[in-house]
C-alpha cells in the first residue's frame, strides 16, 4: 500500500495511491488506515512530503562503496547524525542551493518511516515499529562538511531533505534496487542488501539511544557515486517498489 500526503482544495489529507487515483483516508495512517469513498485524480492533487518527521536520523558511511570513495574506514557501529524537520521538502519541490556553499551533493537513500513510539526495541521487534519505506535525498553541502568536520551545518539547510513520493507499507527492505539520476543520467546504483548495517539493526540501535516518534525517518545511508548538483539540475532517487522522488535545484 502506497500512502501519500496531499493538498486538494486547500485541505491537507492522507490517502492511498493506486495508479493515477488517490483514495482519501480518515485521520492519520499512524493511527489506523481507514479509507473513505472520496477519490481524486493524481493530476488534481499536489503531493506533499508523505509524513512530517520530528527528526530525520541519518546514517553516514553505511555502504562499503561510499566508505571507499570518502576514504573512510567502515564504522564498527552505525554512524548517525540528525537532520532537522525544517530541511524536509516533498516530491517535485525545489532544492535551494545556498550562497555559502560551492559544492552541494545529492545522496540517494532508503528512508524508514517509524509507525509508533519506539524505544529500546530489539532487532527482532523492529519490524513491528515500521510503517513503511520512502525515498530520501540527503542533500549535503560537501565543502562545508569538510570545513566544519562535524556535519550539522552541511546537512541542515532548508530544503536539504527531500522525501517521497509515498510511504510503501508492504515491502521487504532487505534487497531493493536504488538508483540516483542527475539530469537523466544514472550516477548511483546499488542494492539495499549492500548496507553495512541493515534496517532492523538500525531501528534497534537508534531506539536504544533516542526515542523515535511516529513519522520520524531513518535515512539509511548512501552508496558510492555521490556528486555535485548545480542550479537548473534535476535529481531523481528511484527505489524498487516505492517509486521516484524528483526535485529541482535552484539558486538561493
Amino acid at each position: 500500500m502506497k500512502i501519500v500526503r496531499f493538498l486538494h482544495d486547500d485541505k491537507v489529507e492522507y490517502g492511498v495511491l493506486s495508479g493515477d487515483a488517490v483514495q482519501a483516508i480518515e485521520g492519520s495512517p499512524f493511527d489506523a488506515i481507514r479509507t473513505t469513498e472520496r477519490y481524486h485524480s493524481l493530476s488534481d492533487v499536489t503531493l506533499l512530503p508523505p509524513c512530517l518527521p520530528s527528526k530525520i536520523v541519518a546514517l553516514g558511511v553505511n555502504y562499503h562503496s561510499h566508505s571507499e570513495e570518502m576514504n573512510h574506514q567502515p564504522p564498527d557501529e552505525p554512524l548517525i547524525f540528525i537532520k532537522p524537520a525544517t530541511s524536509v521538502i516533498g516530491p517535485e519541490d525545489k532544492i535551494i542551493y545556498p550562497d555559502s556553499s560551492k559544492r552541494v551533493d545529492y545522496e540517494g537513500e532508503l528512508g524508514v518511516v517509524i509507525k509508533s513510539l519506539t524505544k529500546h526495541v530489539s532487532q527482532e521487534e523492529a519490524k513491528g515499529y515500521i510503517l513503511g519505506y520512502t525515498c530520501v535525498n540527503d542533500v549535503t553541502a560537501r565543502d562545508l562538511q569538510a570545513k566544519d568536520v562535524q556535519w550539522t551545518r552541511a546537512k541542515s539547510f532548508d530544503t536539504f531533505c527531500p522525501i517521497g513520493p509515498c510511504i510503501e507499507t508492504q515491502l521487504d527492505p532487505a534487497d531493493l534496487s536504488l538508483e540516483t539520476r542527475l539530469n537523466g543520467v544514472i550516477t548511483q546504483k546499488a542494492r539495499t542488501s549492500q548496507l553495512i548495517f541493515p534496517v532492523f539493526e538500525l531501528v534497534s540501535f537508534i531506539s536504544n539511544i533516542m526515542t523515535l516518534l511516529p513519522g520520524d525517518i531513518i535515512s539509511t545511508g548512501t552508496p558510492g557515486g555521490i556528486g555535485p548538483m548545480q542550479p537548473d539540475d534535476t535529481v531523481e532517487v528511484k527505489i524498487e517498489g516505492i517509486g521516484t522522488l524528483r526535485n529541482y535545484v535552484v539558486k538561493a
